[in-house]
């Protein structure tokens, strides 16, 4: 209740009361009253106490190291800064510090699009080759910009190109160049026929954006966005600019971390190439509320739910789902995206309903951000939520690099019975990579075994350790894993690949 509201119904009441001469009940009343006022206060600030125990419970096992701010009903009752902006010099995560957004960035690619369909500018219905003449039509002509948006295009997803990181990921491209890379490929599937989420669709779309306007899709950005709302701290991300404020990304290394490999930002153009602050994401969430970007009839078909998409569907630029509220039958309509590029991962998490936010900036990669998110969303819905385990793959990982495999392994056998560690597919998978990486082939596959003994139905489990047999050499032992890899998962396009290569 708001204090003014709740001084005005006081006065109110009061005269009544006086007319009857009774006190004793005017003081209930007003007793009544001012802890309506009072308990939003002190609930709020119990809630970003569990949110920082959480939080902070998450950055002591080297899980998050970056920026919150977390909102509710539209207010931010809890923004802080964890870890280290920039490990060499000591400098601290603050909720003003900019880190990366990856593909956070496609939903601002879409509210320019919009803005462009809005205008009479495109139309989200017409082959892209209206606007991009020279697109090869064989391809072009079958794709809207609609299905650009919500990754039903077919167009393949370039970052998933076998050596797109060792050859092209350091080199600058223009827009023109780059497309030219994917557009003449085969598309993976009839357009409209399903979704497959793909980076060279949102960079098509913002090619289109430049040609439409005939300016930069930087320079669309800030007029049509950030200048408007204010967003200072939010830009596209130039290595070369001295930009104040700006967080180092890190990957994990052993019992460390290691700077974060080159990637050259004109590769991730508009399907992730922003920095940002938390600070500057709620400015953004805030405008979202209103018309001051884009009409009702507009933002509505950016937020609806166009095809189905893991557990829940895509829109434009954003993922929707209804999500159980902790562990009763309510549910929460949730709208958000995630973003992972070298050094960084992050999330964008919004409840429309109550105007609540969580914004995760992290700068280690790799952190868990959607089970922090959905930790941090039960604790604003009074619902009870797991504090994070110790990571038994980073112990796993340790263990063999101090002590050699064998006793590695007896100790990962001896700490999975330890309740306050977490076993998780993906955080060993990584593990088997940090050893493949470095050459320690027989490393790998030992972790890759225990992948595939614990999670027997994960395709992607199978094709890790396919892939580590074919480096150490044992290509019947390959074939079997890809094999299994693809018949759990037969989108498995890349191990079908190598299957058929490894199989002549």
């Amino acid at each position: 209740m708001d204090c003014k509201f709740s001084y005005i119904r006081y006065n109110q009441l009061k005269s009544i009361i006086m007319k009857k001469s009774n006190l004793f009940l005017l003081k209930i009343v007003a007793f009544c009253l001012l802890l309506k006022c009072f308990i939003p206060t002190l609930s709020a600030q119990n809630k970003s106490d569990e949110i920082d125990k959480l939080v902070s419970k998450y950055h002591e096992y080297e899980q998050f190291n970056g920026s919150v701010l977390v909102s509710e009903n539209g207010k931010v009752i809890y923004k802080k800064g964890f870890g280290m902006a920039n490990m060499e010099w000591d400098i601290l995560n603050q909720s003003n510090t900019k880190h990366r957004l990856g593909s956070v960035t496609k939903q601002f690619t879409a509210m320019l699009t919009l803005q462009l369909a809005e205008k009479g500018k495109i139309k989200l219905d017409v082959p892209i080759t209206t606007y991009l003449p020279d697109y090869p039509k064989t391809n072009g002509d079958q794709i809207t910009i609609h299905q650009l948006l919500c990754h039903t295009s077919g167009i393949p997803n370039y970052t998933s190109f076998p050596d797109f990181f060792k050859k092209d990921s350091k080199n600058f491209y223009t827009p023109e160049e780059f497309v030219k890379k994917f557009a003449d490929m085969p598309l993976e599937f009839k357009p409209a026929e399903k979704f497959a989420y793909s980076n060279s669709g949102y960079f098509v779309l913002g090619y289109i954006i430049e040609k439409v306007t005939g300016k930069t899709y930087e320079q669309n950005l800030q007029d049509q966005i950030f200048t408007p709302l204010n967003m200072v701290n939010t830009g596209f991300d130039h290595h070369e600019i001295i930009l104040k404020n700006r967080a180092t990304g890190y990957e994990k290394s052993g019992k460390g971390f290691k700077n974060a490999d080159y990637l050259d930002m004109s590769i991730p153009f508009s399907a992730g190439s922003l920095y940002a602050t938390v600070e500057d994401l709620f400015l953004w969430d805030q405008a979202l509320y209103t018309e001051k970007l884009l009409s009702a009839k507009y933002m509505e078909m950016m937020f609806k739910p166009y095809i189905a998409a893991g557990p829940g569907f895509y829109a434009y630029g954003w993922g929707v789902a209804d999500v159980p509220l902790g562990k009763t039958k309510d549910k929460l309509h949730v709208v958000e995206h995630t973003g992972g590029i070298n050094g960084f991962n992050t999330i964008i998490s919004r409840i429309p309903a109550d105007k609540n936010l969580i914004v995760l900036l992290n700068n280690t990669g790799g952190a868990p951000v959607n089970q922090m998110s959905a930790s941090i969303r039960n604790i604003l819905y009074g619902q009870p939520y797991e504090m994070p385990k110790r990571s038994l793959a980073k112990a796993l990982q340790s263990a063999i690099t101090e002590h050699g495999l064998e006793k590695g392994l007896l100790n990962f056998e001896k700490l999975r019975k330890d309740s306050s560690y977490n076993f998780n597919e993906n955080e060993i998978n990584s593990a088997g990579y940090y050893f493949l990486q470095s050459g320690n082939v027989k490393e790998a596959i030992a972790i890759f075994k225990i992948n595939v003994e614990n999670f027997p139905k994960s395709g992607n489990a199978y094709d890790s350790l396919g892939e580590a047999y074919l480096r150490d050499g044992d290509k019947k032992s390959a074939v079997l894993n890809y094999k299994k890899s693809v018949a759990l998962d037969p989108e498995n396009e890349n191990g079908k690949k190598v299957l058929s290569e490894i199989s002549k």
